[in-house]
């Protein structure tokens, strides 16, 4: 499971990525803002929208750790990604930071929360 801010360009351009390179589609999504999500996450994570979460066989990651577990999940090419992770995590948390700190500014903010097409909504949970 993938939570990503709703509103935010670059965390939709990613599912919109996700959407395309998980041809066995092991990854769901949820907005951040979505009741499923402030039913199942710690509030600081659904109020605070800088952060990816993303659960994983039990486990949540957050921030770098978390892009870096999707890609090492996706196998393949994408998995040469998560080895980006021998890089200090201080380091590598203190980039993505950066870009979610500026993240509206860079690539847009949408008026509206995502509303997945009727053939994405199968692996959506609102």
């Amino acid at each position: 499971m993938i939570f990503f801010d709703g509103y935010c360009g670059l965390c939709n351009g990613f599912v919109d990525f996700m959407l395309k390179v998980d041809r066995n589609k092991i990854f769901q999504f949820s907005p951040l803002q979505s009741e499923f999500a402030k039913q199942t996450l710690k509030s600081s994570d659904t109020q605070d929208l800088k952060s990816v979460v993303v659960f994983i066989h039990g486990e949540t990651f957050r921030k770098a750790p978390a892009v870096l577990r999707v890609f090492k999940e996706l196998g393949g090419f994408w998995a040469w990604l998560s080895l980006l992770s021998f890089l200090p995590e201080a380091f590598l948390n203190f980039c993505y930071d950066v870009i979610a700190e500026n993240r509206y500014k860079l690539f847009g903010k949408r008026e509206t929360c995502r509303i997945p097409t009727p053939e994405e909504k199968a692996r959506f949970i609102l």
